[in-house]
């Protein structure tokens, strides 16, 4: 199959394209078109021309986010194929993906975007409106390619925005088959697709008629984004991923908690900002609570995104399969042990099985950064204050959970994590309706909800007197 670019409502080509590489072979699968410099202008200059027309008509921004609604549904199965060879992830996490990312659109279609009343009165009426931004770049990962584009796109059409997205280089497909999908549904230059590697992000980012950038990705990535945008102050949403923790209270129960847990930590094989990283155990329950972890390890199957039964995965890229490999292998040369796992599976690939790293601690890369896949470190502890303290010690600040059956007890654990989602008895819970983002390097913003949806406007103060 061909895949085009979509720019100001038709799809282009390109004179030179890239491999995608299918994870489960470690193969490549399909060519990807390389937008040039002129070509990310052009799409730039489309979202600009079709601005003005876009940001008058409210009720017909609401129609086209729920039409697009609709037109996923209705190709999920074809969209949820792809996304699982270029990604890796099985095709039912795939095609709930597709499914879920839908939502978002459905959800912001019926958002109520009232105008906030500060005084209305006899004298005079005070109201705070909400004004698009004008061509906005959406700049996306590898990981949830489509709705992490969704959580972009749906608030910034529904704002009066018009798009210009660029998907990872890793998994461009089914982003170009989105675009195919709604380029007649949403009005030429509205949506703009354009791929490629660092050049079209950095020609994005360094655009002088873009006025927002939404991101997420990797922390060195949007350092340089924020450095891109800060010389003609153009707004920035960045989602820099996390270290989250999840400490166990002594008095969880590990059967209880084990699959909870597990999920939380290696849904998509790992690779989710917000999964569990670093897993604070107490003494009394940390051998219990390994082995029931363990045995969810042995249990799950391991496989190629579309063969039939495939729980996990392989990790997307090499590069990432060679960071998860060195942080494992790097913990056990200083003294750490694994519990299961622990090397890579003899097929081809970038297979790596679920793993659990006992006797870590900080110091070690494997619990002190993100390591966005299928190894997982445990980190006993004896003082509750003092889990809570490790938990805190990091320039990340994404999300956090705490495991318990005292729940008023969790809560209150909960609110000490400095993050910008905590969870008790539960792990990735995301509503459309909730803000998500995180603290310190985890990011500047929020996504999703009103949070979201704020996020692609500026704020006009319209005051009247009576």
């Amino acid at each position: 199959m061909s895949y085009r670019m979509l720019i100001d409502g038709a799809l282009v080509d390109a004179t030179a394209t890239d491999d995608v590489i299918n994870p489960a072979t470690a193969e490549p699968f399909e060519k990807c078109p390389r937008a040039t410099a002129e070509q990310v202008d052009q799409a730039v200059a489309a979202a600009v021309r079709a601005f003005p027309a876009w940001r008058k008509d409210e009720a017909a921004r609401r129609r086209v986010l729920n039409e697009c609604a609709t037109a996923m549904q209705a190709r999920a199965t074809d969209l949820g194929t792809l996304l699982s060879q270029e990604q890796g992830k099985s095709l039912e996490q795939a095609i709930g993906e597709v499914f879920g990312a839908s939502m978002w659109f459905a959800g912001y279609a019926a958002m109520d975007t009232a105008p906030e009343i500060l005084q209305d009165d006899d004298d005079k009426r005070i109201q705070v409106i909400r004004k698009p931004l004008g061509a906005v770049a959406a700049i996306t990962p590898w990981n949830y390619p489509i709705i992490l584009l969704i959580f972009k796109l749906a608030p910034a059409l529904l704002a009066g925005n018009t798009v210009v997205a660029k998907p990872s280089p890793f998994t461009p497909l089914s982003t170009l088959l989105l675009g195919e999908i709604l380029k007649d549904i949403v009005p030429a230059g509205v949506l703009n697709m354009v791929t490629g590697g660092a050049h079209v992000g950095a020609a994005l980012t360094e655009h002088p008629d873009i006025r927002k950038i939404s991101f997420t990705g990797g922390i060195p990535t949007g350092k340089r984004v924020m450095e891109s945008a800060a010389s003609d102050l153009k707004r920035v949403t960045l989602e820099l991923g996390g270290n989250d923790p999840a400490i166990v209270l002594e008095d969880a129960n590990p059967a209880d908690v084990a699959e909870g847990i597990f999920w939380a930590a290696f849904q998509n094989s790992g690779q989710l900002c917000m999964a569990i990283k670093r897993l604070y155990v107490p003494e009394n329950l940390h051998d219990p609570l390994v082995e029931a972890l363990a045995e969810q390890c042995r249990s799950v199957k391991v496989g190629g995104g579309l063969e039939e039964g495939t729980q996990l995965g392989p990790l997307n890229n090499k590069a990432q399969f060679d960071t998860v490999r060195r942080m494992v292998d790097d913990a056990v040369k200083d003294g750490a042990s694994v519990a299961v796992g622990g090397e890579p599976l003899s097929r081809p690939g970038y297979f790596y099985p679920p793993t659990l790293v006992t006797k870590a601690r900080g110091g070690m890369e494997l619990v002190d950064e993100e390591q966005f896949g299928t190894a997982l470190p445990v980190i006993r502890y004896r003082n509750l204050d003092d889990a809570v303290r490790q938990a805190n010690d990091s320039h990340y600040g994404l999300s956090a959970s705490v495991w318990t059956s005292d729940v008023a007890r969790g809560e209150a654990i909960a609110r000490e994590i400095d993050a910008g989602t905590t969870w008790v008895n539960q792990h990735f819970d995301v509503n459309p309706l909730a803000p998500m983002g995180g603290f310190r390097w985890s990011g500047i913003g929020r996504e999703n909800g009103r949070w979201g949806y704020e996020g692609f406007t500026e704020v006009q103060v319209l005051s009247t007197k009576k």
